[in-house]
């Protein structure tokens, strides 16, 4: 069985060491073993995993309690994996509204930029064309806002 040092685990990881000790002390990891003459935490490579699908979990936005609830999930496998689906399912429909918003406020801003690109050029028309387009974003802006 290999060793990683916490520093090694973060790095591979992409988990802050503070991160780290953290979810081990909610739960969410380990328990860690400890080095027996200097009490430093010592990683294995199921350990290290864990922190890769917790980091994974943390960049989609997944909160604590269901990082906790998926991890213990892992463990029971197959009969879990209803639940397993239901999470990541529910995070993903999270994510969509996230984009749609996104894309919402990128048309605004490209339109916004066309509009001023226009009057850079001393472009009427042009201008004319944004404001139009503009118009028939906002209520989707103010849509997000809500």
């Amino acid at each position: 069985m290999t060793t990683m040092t916490i520093q090694e685990v973060s790095r591979q990881s992409g988990l802050s060491e503070p991160t780290l000790r953290y979810y081990e002390d909610v739960g969410l990891l380990g328990p860690i073993a400890r080095d027996g003459r200097s009490g430093h935490r010592r990683y294995g490579d199921g350990d290290l995993d864990a922190a890769q699908v917790l980091a994974c979990l943390r960049a989609m936005g997944v909160g604590i309690e269901d990082m906790r609830t998926y991890q213990a999930n892992r463990l029971i496998g197959r009969a879990a994996a209803g639940e397993q689906r239901d999470i990541l399912l529910r995070h993903a429909a999270r994510v969509d509204e996230q984009i749609a918003t996104l894309c919402v406020h990128l048309d605004y801003l490209r339109v916004k930029a066309a509009l001023w690109d226009a009057r850079d050029r001393g472009d009427a028309l042009a201008e004319a064309d944004a404001r139009a387009e503009l118009e028939s974003i906002l209520p989707r802006l103010e849509e997000t806002f809500r």
